[in-house]
């Protein structure tokens, strides 16, 4: 990493296939602390600045994340503080232009939860547990939880969820939408980095583009999306791969082009 720290508690592995897998390494709960938080927003400033094909967020096989550092928690000015300190690191992995899957097994709570749905996927264990508790310490979710659950599941959804505080099982988080797949507890991170490889194989640079169009696009009014993806629809067309991609098209059909991800 291109910061020195005193203790670590996120690293990234770059592997062969193309896939950075990012683990959580603060036991016993990967609590969400300040330091926590600081260090993932500097791996995934480093995952924009250098991209790999696809990234996975593994917390472990025992826990995702349990949720914020509530030692930290204090009056406004500390919550203020924590705040910031959420939105700077999830909103710089949400904005990694390449595919980003969350591994969760065990719980995702809280400031956890809110880590699964700053990625683009969700692969979760049988015995995972999701939700945003934060409404049973008197609170409301602080990381993001409020705006990315309601655009997910929608609104309704989203504030029984948190407006109740309860902990949603995996099949019930498959119905919801919550998560995209359900495995075996012991197959979620082999599961996780096969769908990230099969993304880091194609054309890497096209998918952070759509990607880029479909997250600020549902920010904006609908002409100015849509203004939106007419540039980056321009913009990747200078690509090796819109090249590639086009020609295999006129000479073998769909389907057979091997991207270099330029």
């Amino acid at each position: 990493m291109s910061e020195q720290i005193s203790e670590q508690f996120v690293s990234v592995e770059r592997r062969s296939d193309g896939v950075a897998v990012v683990r959580l390494d603060r036991p016993k709960m990967n609590a969400l602390s300040s330091e926590l938080l600081r260090q993932l927003a500097v791996v995934a400033r480093e995952l924009t600045d250098d991209p790999p094909g696809a990234a996975v967020v593994w917390g472990g096989e025992r826990v995702f994340a349990a949720g914020a550092d509530i030692k930290e928690f204090g009056g406004s000015a500390e919550a203020r503080t924590v705040g910031a300190q959420f939105m700077d690191a999830l909103n710089t992995l949400a904005a990694v232009p390449r595919v980003t899957i969350a591994a969760v097994t065990g719980y995702a709570l809280g400031g956890g939860c809110e880590l699964a749905l700053a990625c683009d996927f969700r692969v979760v264990g049988e015995g995972a547990k999701l939700g945003q508790p934060e409404i049973l310490l008197g609170i409301i979710p602080g990381g993001g939880g409020t705006q990315r659950l309601a655009r997910l599941v929608g609104a309704a959804r989203a504030k029984e969820l948190i407006l109740s505080g309860r902990q949603v099982a995996a099949d019930e988080a498959l119905a919801l939408g919550l998560v995209d797949r359900v495995v075996p507890d012991a197959e979620v991170f082999d599961a996780a980095v096969a769908w990230a490889a099969s993304f880091a194989a194609g054309p890497v640079v096209a998918q952070g583009l759509a990607k880029r169009a479909v997250d600020e696009g549902m920010s904006m009014p609908l002409a100015d999306g849509l203004k939106l993806e007419q540039d980056l629809f321009a913009q990747v067309f200078d690509t090796d791969d819109a090249r590639v991609g086009v020609e295999s098209f006129l000479a073998h059909g769909p389907g057979q082009a091997t991207f270099t991800g330029r």
